[in-house]
């Protein structure tokens, strides 16, 4: 690995990328330390932390680390990418009953560039809509935070966040163009790492013994190399096209497949299953009652269990949503292709949705397991893992994107990527 990053920094094209990358995450952690205008940061600082320790803290914590620490500080950053997520998750799910949003996203690079505008027209309504209830209801609830009337704090605070919010958009469009790696993705990224080693501090404050650290290192290290298998993971479905002749030339005859990765949702369905469970939790934690925290904690039997069928439910509706066996098995027939022992038509199409069901099930099993481990770890032994399942599968996940683009420029060049997969053709 070490020759092959050697490697990537004699080529000039990679070596310039890897710096422009470099230097946009420079800025991007910088900005986390300015704050929005009209706040007293040691006022904020002691809410945030009493805030951190009451009812709203696992939600509080579970943002806090998608903006790398950003809202702790409440920085111009500190709405993140989260609307612009929002709305692409958004306009996704609606691609899939709006026909001229489907029809859109089949028009080639034209169309994934209009879909694109309005994405970032709708990150504009959603990230104005978010930065105000934000910056209202900090102002409302915690008016000793601020320096200014709450109105004027309002204006600014909205304003101050939003554009935060879009000048991030333009870093990862540059990141994206000009550097490694897809530029959101890699933001991300960027703030999750960037609240490691704070977790790692806490865990030597925490006292554990010998024992509690060889258990959390070993847990940690299955984590990431299951997920880095599971995201590597795919099944082929191997489709067979006909030799045909069209005028004196003949056409097909050739052999390729459909790869259907076992995580192909990534870590849509934890969203959406954290934000509803969040609900009942943060209830139980505000009614202060012994008995509704015990059943509605966070490593109660009960929230567990809803949070598994969450994930699940939400794994199986997003790959109905992205993932439509019928065009697939429309367009193979279309093409002149089938499934070898399968005919083309509805039997294709019953064949792609029974392997589909498959998959989405290991896939679902997958994230309930990642998304699960450091709650029923904390609640059986008292072990805090620090590094949780969905944040390590957003970090692993851009980290084997990044990996991958980079090997694609070494083997270009004529160099072994980071995974050494035997002799090129043509070399000695």
């Amino acid at each position: 690995m070490w020759k092959a990053l050697k490697n990537a920094l004699k080529i000039p094209e990679l070596r310039d990328r890897i710096v422009f990358t470099l230097l946009m995450l420079i800025v991007f952690r910088l900005g986390i330390y300015i704050p929005v205008p009209g706040i007293n940061l040691k006022a904020w600082g002691a809410a945030f932390t009493q805030l951190g320790s009451g009812a709203a803290s696992g939600l509080l914590s579970f943002y806090d680390v998608f903006t790398g620490g950003a809202f702790r500080r409440f920085s111009i950053f500190s709405m993140s990418v989260t609307p612009y997520i929002n709305a692409a998750i958004i306009l996704q799910l609606l691609s899939s009953v709006i026909p001229s949003l489907k029809e859109m996203l089949k028009e080639g690079e034209e169309g994934r560039k209009k879909f694109q505008r309005y994405t970032r027209n709708l990150t504009v309504i959603l990230g104005a809509l978010q930065s105000f209830v934000v910056s209202f209801s900090l102002g409302r609830g915690f008016q000793n935070v601020l320096t200014v009337p709450l109105w004027t704090f309002t204006f600014v605070s909205t304003v101050s966040l939003l554009s935060g919010t879009m000048f991030l958009l333009w870093i990862g469009d540059r990141i994206t163009e000009k550097g490694i790696g897809n530029g959101i993705s890699v933001l991300i990224f960027a703030g999750i790492v960037a609240r490691y080693p704070s977790y790692f501090r806490r865990a030597v404050l925490g006292g554990l013994n010998i024992f509690e650290w060889l258990f959390l290192i070993g847990v940690m290290i299955l984590m990431v190399v299951g997920i880095i298998y599971v995201q590597q993971a795919e099944r082929r479905i191997t489709i067979q096209y006909a030799s045909r002749m069209v005028g004196r030339r003949i056409y097909g005859g050739t052999s390729t497949h459909i790869p259907i990765k076992v995580n192909h949702s990534g870590v849509i369905p934890i969203i959406f299953a954290w934000a509803i469970v969040s609900i009942p939790v943060g209830i139980a934690q505000f009614t202060n009652s012994d008995t509704a925290k015990s059943l509605f904690g966070m490593s109660s039997p009960l929230i567990i269990t809803i949070y598994a069928i969450l994930i699940f439910f939400f794994t199986y509706f997003y790959s109905v949503v992205v993932f439509d066996p019928k065009d697939i098995a429309s367009n193979i027939k279309s093409y002149g292709g089938y499934i070898p022992g399968i005919r083309p038509g509805k039997p294709t199409e019953q064949y792609i949705t029974r392997v589909l069901n498959r998959i989405t099930f290991v896939g679902a099993l997958f994230l309930v397991t990642i998304s699960l481990i450091p709650y029923v770890i904390q609640g059986v032994t008292g072990v805090n893992i620090w590094l949780g399942g969905t944040s390590a599968l957003i970090a692993v996940g851009v980290a084997l994107d990044v990996a991958q683009q980079m090997e694609a420029h070494l083997i270009m060049r004529n160099y072994e990527g980071f995974v050494k997969k035997g002799k090129l053709p043509g070399r000695r």
